[in-house]
């Protein structure tokens, strides 16, 4: 019989895939059309990630702008905080400067909520981004093996035993490599696109659905019909909001790009109280190895995407902040050196963003050296000084109260960082 690992790997939650490609199957469909009131769940915490896919240059979104060396190693891309220059960074605090594409970020940094991590990384050395994504969302960085995602344990690690179909929910197309595991996940694309399918004529995917239905009804009571249940469970959730027409509140505007649209769902999930405990989305087009750009260009759109996706998140969330942390996450870093088509190439350490009320924000996190050649890793590259499971682990105990560092980082055996309020 097949794994749940390997069922969700084939298509995130197999069954909404089927119901976007075929229509609704009959057996869901006729749940999702039932009288019965799916009440909501208790309202939890929720941890929400966001990897930052293609390795995002750390130095340019938070630039130490004083070190001379990077300024003679980027003659093309480096940026000043100086105000004379037209559009200067964001000064944080005299030596770290914030991309002034990222203005979203500046008020939560100031108010104590925004944290950075400088010089975070993987402690395996890969420069693959298939190898380096696949170790930072398993959380073993030395085991290609481990077959369960590091958001999957700590699902497990929540212990809760009134089980919603929404615990664990990626924002994708399919599910992400951190949610793969024992614990159940769902990845779904697009909110509305269930809810349209759901409010139409559920009877009219039956015969196409047929041998999928014939598939749930054999397995019974196994694998693929508790995931069935897990399925329209959360379909009837959906047809009982209007998730069309959400309006975001506090005059929140979320920008009209996958990220922005990813994020107003996550807080559509959160604010129905469907139990959602862990999300997952993710942003592209960091591998900027051709005319990255300075305060225009490839990067500076993607750090207006980023930040204003996630402030606009933020503003709307409203009175669930206090529930809510936000972290970001990317496989790896980019060179010191430009290259010579006005890009960086794959490099080791980068930065990460953590958001929340519980955040010792207002801070530059971390030790990055002067980045001279001969501090450098392979003299090319900013040296990992924080690794990615020190942070992980540091949020999801401080956020979701998961100790046990020992079943959601297997074979680490390092110190949480100090990011986070006592």
């Amino acid at each position: 019989m097949v794994s749940r690992r390997g069922f969700l790997k084939g298509g995130g939650l197999a069954l909404f895939g089927v119901g976007l490609m075929g229509g609704i199957p009959a057996f869901m469909a006729e749940a999702a059309a039932s009288d019965k009131i799916v009440a909501p769940y208790k309202r939890r915490k929720a941890l929400v990630c966001i990897f930052q896919r293609g390795a995002m240059d750390g130095l340019m979104a938070v630039t130490p702008f004083g070190d001379s060396y990077l300024r003679s190693a980027r003659p093309g891309l480096f940026m000043s905080a100086a105000a004379s220059d037209k559009n200067p960074l964001i000064d944080l605090d005299g030596r770290w400067g914030l991309h002034p594409a990222m203005k979203a970020f500046e008020s939560l940094y100031k108010e104590g909520r925004l944290g950075i991590v400088h010089g975070i990384g993987s402690p395996n050395n890969t420069r693959s981004h298939f190898d380096a994504q696949d170790y930072m969302e398993s959380g073993t960085p030395f085991n290609k093996g481990t077959a369960s995602g590091w958001l999957n344990r700590a699902v497990g690690l929540l212990g809760h035993d009134a089980a919603t179909p929404f615990s664990a929910v990626s924002l994708t197309s399919a599910l992400p490599r951190s949610l793969y595991g024992d614990n159940p996940s769902v990845a779904i694309s697009n909110l509305q696109d269930f809810a349209i399918q759901l409010k139409g004529n559920p009877g009219a995917a039956s015969t196409a659905a047929r041998s999928f239905e014939d598939l749930y009804d054999q397995t019974s009571p196994g694998l693929l019909h508790e995931t069935g249940k897990e399925s329209f469970e959360a379909m009837k959730m959906l047809q009982q909001a209007d998730v069309r027409n959400y309006q975001p509140s506090g005059g929140a505007v979320y920008p009209p790009t996958p990220l922005g649209n990813s994020l107003r769902q996550v807080a559509q999930l959160i604010k129905m109280d469907v139990g959602l405990e862990v999300a997952f989305t993710e942003s592209g087009g960091w591998d900027t190895h051709f005319n990255q750009g300075t305060d225009n260009g490839i990067f500076a759109r993607n750090v207006t995407d980023l930040s204003n996706s996630i402030a606009a998140f933020w503003k709307d969330l409203g009175a669930y902040q206090d529930d809510v942390t936000v972290m970001t996450m990317t496989e790896f870093g980019r060179t010191v050196h430009q290259n010579g088509t006005g890009g960086t190439d794959h490099g080791r350490a980068s930065c990460n963003f953590i958001l929340g009320n519980n955040v010792a924000g207002g801070k530059v996190y971390g030790s990055v050296p002067e980045l001279a050649v001969e501090n450098l890793e392979d003299r090319r590259d900013l040296p990992v000084t924080t690794d990615f499971r020190s942070v992980f682990s540091a949020v999801a105990d401080a956020h979701l109260k998961i100790a046990d560092d020992k079943a959601l980082f297997p074979g680490w055996d390092g110190k949480k960082a100090e990011l986070m309020k006592a």
